[in-house]
């Protein structure tokens, strides 16, 4: 057993508190506090608040030189109500913890614990509670922020807990892991007029009903024959909600997702041209931007290569991965200044999915993630036993 009974409890008791006060992405203050005021029973070296927002940065040094070990989870919970009667369930209508990032908090300060009771050996081991993953800005603010230089890190290292996958089994690959993917809006401006004269306006309808299907359709053209690439559209508006007035406005909003930042750019350019050429055919304004942009995330061979070397020496059941995850992670930010790598460990078969209102991080997994990371960490830092 990786810890005793009364520390698991109080990681079981630390995880269901969070899990009752969820923040969403950039204002994570109560739970940044929470984590500080419980983590710092367990010694770390130093603690850096603030960091790209609300990110918290424990840092537990070992006895020689040697190389940084950066563990990341995310602090942000999600705009979307629970669902159940779970005795801990979210008591902010409208926010919840339904990815699993109270778990993986929770996992991450299991290993303060492992790290309060041995050092590492050599080097510093960095414990990163990263603010808003959920909208992508989180990753690119830690990296950004001053703070940050004095703790980059040579191998940086993170998980997602994944609903259909068996309890406690592991997936890993090289290479892409999560896909990129950005959200599109669209705005098209014409002209609105009396419902009686349609004449008299210039109404997006018809460039809309064009637009939408044009975006579905545009994976399927001969440039993306080889490359996975997806576009959803999300949502869309037309005019007001008025029998008397023809339309003079309509917005439209997509996700681009591909697994390459080089697919990405690719589909951007093909969406803005279309943009452009249906708006000119249909004699509209068109303006276009991007929000919740997430850069695809790379395993590293030799970050991989320890990841997998641990699930070996922990007797880890994995899964070779054929394909990476759809949905986007911005660890993939940390792959531009360090070895990374990130795997799924399952939450179990008739779990719940991600997101979904009645999703439940499963409290078993606990042991089992902060297991994997302290191997980690004992494998490139020491110490080996």
């Amino acid at each position: 057993m990786l810890f005793d009974q009364e520390t698991l409890d109080k990681l079981i008791a630390l995880r269901r508190e969070l899990h009752r006060h969820p923040e969403i992405s950039g204002h994570e203050k109560e739970t940044s506090e929470r984590i500080t005021t419980f983590i710092k029973q367990y010694d770390p070296d130093k603690i850096i608040n603030n960091l790209g927002g609300y990110g918290i940065a424990a840092i537990y040094n070992g006895e020689e030189t040697g190389p940084t070990v950066l563990i990341r989870c995310e602090l942000d919970g999600l705009p979307i109500t629970e669902t159940g009667n779970l005795p801990y369930q979210s008591i902010h209508q409208g926010k919840g913890h339904l990815c699993g990032h109270d778990g993986h908090m929770t996992m991450v300060v299991g290993l303060a614990t492992l790290l309060h009771r041995t050092r590492p050996t050599k080097g510093r081991v960095i414990l990163l509670f990263q603010p808003a993953e959920e909208n992508g800005a989180g990753a690119k603010a830690v990296i950004n922020d001053p703070s940050f230089d004095s703790i980059k890190p040579d191998y940086a290292f993170s998980l997602h807990n994944l609903p259909g996958l068996v309890l406690h089994k592991v997936g890993i690959k090289d290479g892409s892991f999560n896909c990129a993917s950005q959200g599109l809006w669209v705005t098209l401006e014409g002209k609105t007029s009396h419902a009686s004269h349609p004449e008299d306006g210039i109404s997006p309808a018809a460039a809309m009903c064009d637009l939408v299907t044009a975006f579905s359709r545009l994976p399927t053209n001969p440039e993306f024959t080889n490359d996975f690439a997806l576009v959803t559209v999300v949502h869309a508006n037309l005019g007001e909600e008025a029998f008397g007035i023809t339309p003079g406005f309509a917005k439209i909003m997509v996700t681009l997702r591909s697994e390459t930042d080089n697919i990405m750019s690719l589909l951007q350019e093909k969406s803005e041209k279309l943009i452009r050429d249906i708006a000119q055919k249909h004699t509209l304004k068109a303006s276009y931007g991007y929000e919740d942009i997430f850069a695809a995330s790379t395993n590293a061979p030799e970050a991989t290569q320890i990841l997998k070397t641990a699930f070996q020496d922990e007797n880890i059941v994995s899964d070779e991965m054929i394909a990476p995850m759809r949905w986007s992670e911005d660890f993939g930010q940390f792959g531009n200044i360090s070895n990374s790598a990130m795997f799924t460990l399952g939450s179990g078969i008739d779990q719940p999915q991600l997101h979904n209102p009645d999703y439940d991080f499963p409290d078993e997994l606990i042991e089992t993630g902060t297991k994997i990371f302290h191997r980690v960490v004992r494998s490139v830092l020491g110490p080996s036993n």
